[in-house]
Parts: C-alpha cells; sequence; structure tokens
C-alpha cells in the first residue's frame, strides 16, 4: 500500500489540545487521520452524528456571556468548592 502526502490546514489550538489526546492513545496526528479516515471508509460513511446545535437566543448570549467572564483577568476563579465557598461573598 502506498502512502500519498496530505497537506491539512488545522486550527493550532485545536491541533494542540487533539495531539494531546491522541498522545495518550499512542497516536500522533497521522495516524489519528488515518484511523478515522479507514473508519469512514469501513463503515460507508462518518463514525458518528453530524448536526447543527439549536441553541436559544438566551442560551447563545450566556455561552457569549461565559466565554468573555472566563477571559476577563480581573475576574476572580476559583479551583474548588472549598475554595470558592471560603471566599468572602463581598468578594464574590
Amino acid at each position: 500500500m502506498e502512502n500519498t502526502l496530505m497537506k491539512l490546514y488545522i486550527d493550532e489550538d485545536i491541533e494542540q489540545k487533539a495531539n494531546a489526546i491522541f498522545s495518550t492513545l499512542g497516536l500522533d496526528l497521522s495516524g489519528a487521520v488515518n484511523l478515522f479516515l479507514r473508519e469512514c471508509v469501513h463503515r460507508g460513511e462518518i463514525p458518528f452524528s453530524l448536526e447543527v446545535p439549536r441553541y436559544s437566543e438566551q442560551t447563545l448570549e450566556a455561552m457569549a456571556e461565559a466565554r468573555q467572564i472566563s477571559h476577563d483577568s480581573l475576574v476572580q476563579g476559583f479551583t474548588s468548592m472549598n475554595e470558592l465557598k471560603s471566599a468572602p461573598e463581598a468578594d464574590v
């Protein structure tokens, strides 16, 4: 079986996160793409369902607000429930 060179454009953040997952499974990006393509051929379709999420406008606004808050360096964060519970209420 002869291999073909492919050029893929992948979001850098997605590539890093995916590679972290693949490495725990003993795969690299090329191996994972090959695995995906083989499974497509084996099944005759994409091996997972694809659907457009149907979020309400209120949910989309809440998601945007959460994203904004998570990137705000002025917002205090907590790493555990105990840390949150022990924080003074006026500071939260």
